[in-house]
This record gives C-alpha cells, structure tokens and sequence, in this order.
C-alpha cells in the first residue's frame, strides 16, 4: 500500500471522528506493509489533553507489539503534529511521521498550533506557565536506584 493509502485512512479516521462529535484528527501506524493501529483525538471526550489522535495511535500500537519501540513504523496522520505529538513520535522511535493537512491547514479549521511551535523556541522565563527547577537532596536517587536495578530496560 502507498503513503497515498494510510494517509485516506487517516482522514477518513479523522472525519468520522467529527461525525462523533471528537476532534478533526485521525492517526494510523503502518510496520511492515500491516497497520498495527489507529488513533482518533479524545481530547474533549476523555477530558484528557494529551489524547491527541497520534499519541492515541502510538499508545495503541505500543501495547499491540508490547513494547515502548515503534522503531521500524511509520505514522499516518492527518495533520501536521504538534509538537507534543512530534516529541511522542520521537520518543516512540518511529522511522518516519508522514501528514496530510499542513499547520496552516489546521489553523484555517480553527485550531492554531502555532504559538505552541513559537514558545518552544523562546527561552522558558517568557512562558505563560513557570517551570523553575526546584532544589531536592535526593533528586538523583531515582537515577541512582534506575542504575543499579540489573533488570531495567533499555530505552
């Protein structure tokens, strides 16, 4: 199947999810010519802000292959990611993100992602939300015990 074919997929996804009353956003992960899962937006319907269609598809298709690696998958989505949606693509070590709305598509459907690409430019004393680094004695001990568990797994 062609880029062309999973990128319909996603788009029919994301339409259908409209008509249900969720997000216009629909995602699909491909490995080795089999989609091993899907992903519609649950942001209102969860009530959760991370339930981006794309986070959706990779948490799916992590526990469909049980493992945190997608390496080797390509997601299908119908928009451009966010950047929340993109740092997920790269921690799940997908081989390849592929859209088909761009974000200037998305801002025209009344969804802006924009300041959200500019903010992360902008050094984070200018962010709307503080995040300040806080002083702990034992900040490193979850490192630490990370270090010596024997069993851990390799991200």
């Amino acid at each position: 199947m062609s880029d062309e074919t999973y990128l319909k997929q996603a788009v029919d996804l994301a339409v259908a999810n409209v008509a249900e009353g969720g997000g216009p956003f629909g995602a699909v992960i491909v490995r080795d010519g089999l989609v091993i899962a899907t992903g519609q937006n649950r942001v209102t319907r969860d009530l959760d802000p991370s339930a981006h269609a794309e986070v959706c598809a990779i948490r799916a298709a992590c526990r469909a292959v049980k493992s945190h690696s997608l390496a080797g998958a390509t997601l299908y989505t119908s928009c451009e990611p966010c950047p929340m949606c993109l740092a997920t693509s790269l921690w799940a070590r997908l081989d390849r993100v592929v859209y088909a709305a761009t974000r200037d598509d998305a801002a025209a459907g009344g969804f802006d992602d924009r300041e959200f690409y500019e903010l992360f430019g902008d050094p984070d004393a200018v962010w709307p939300t503080v995040v300040d680094a806080g002083k702990h004695r034992g900040a490193f001990a979850p490192f630490a015990a990370w270090l010596a568990h024997e069993a851990r797994a390799t991200y």
